[in-house]
């Protein structure tokens, strides 16, 4: 079965759908605060249950963060139900939501659905010329040099190299550079980050600047 990110602060909300989702033979890791979730979130995450409201910000936050990482799927779990709150989720790139309170089978029913329509596994290392990308480890290699990127430089690389070879504007770009914090990366930011990148690649051609759209990384190998 599939092994399962619950951000949730409500104890007893825990405490049952971790023993709900266990004897269903799925694997629970469970954090109560954004930053717990960002700390215990790995490659080795299939699917994220996401409460809404949270001690040190809204799941919100943090459903952007991570669509900003990887396309991991995520069910919201929130007391609200009104068309707002949902859309807003789902323009985020949430999956599903689920209104409390919720009966546990349902829950696992659109746990089930979502599953299926979504790959469990993923290939953990982009290739790109001589860059390699390692996702499980969160490093990048140039040849067999592992160098050294921020964690903006880092997002901003393996959004190219899930897309190389297409080209991306800058708004789109830009609305997957989201904070932790809910921060926008401002135009100028993106500029100065695409310079760095390129400086630390050693490659001032694989990244192209489509002038007026945004950018391309090709892949000539």
């Amino acid at each position: 079965m599939a092994q399962l990110l619950l951000i949730e602060d409500d104890e007893a909300i825990v405490f049952g759908m971790t023993e709900a989702l266990s004897h269903a033979g799925h694997t629970i890791i469970s954090a109560d605060s954004l930053v717990k979730g960002k700390a215990l979130f790995s490659s080795s995450i299939q699917l994220i249950l996401l409460d809404l409201n949270l001690p040190d910000g809204t799941g919100y936050d943090f459903c952007r963060w991570v669509k900003s990482i990887r396309d991991v799927p995520v069910i919201f779990l929130t007391v609200q139900g009104e068309e707002a709150a949902v859309t807003k989720g789902l323009d985020l790139g949430a999956d599903d939501y689920i209104v409390k309170p919720f009966r546990l089978a349902e829950l696992l029913s659109r746990i089930r659905a979502v599953l299926r329509r979504v790959p469990l596994t993923e290939s953990p290392v982009l290739t790109c010329q001589d860059i390699t990308l390692d996702r499980t480890r969160t490093s990048v290699f140039l040849g067999k040099e592992e160098i050294a990127l921020s964690a903006l430089e880092y997002r901003l690389l393996l959004y190219f190299m899930e897309n190389k070879n297409q080209t991306l504007p800058r708004g789109r770009i830009l609305d997957r550079l989201w904070d932790i914090d809910g921060n926008f990366v401002s135009d100028n930011t993106l500029t100065v980050t695409v310079k760095r990148l390129r400086e630390k690649l050693g490659h001032t051609e694989c990244i192209r600047t489509i002038r007026g759209i945004g950018y391309r990384m090709e892949d000539n190998s």
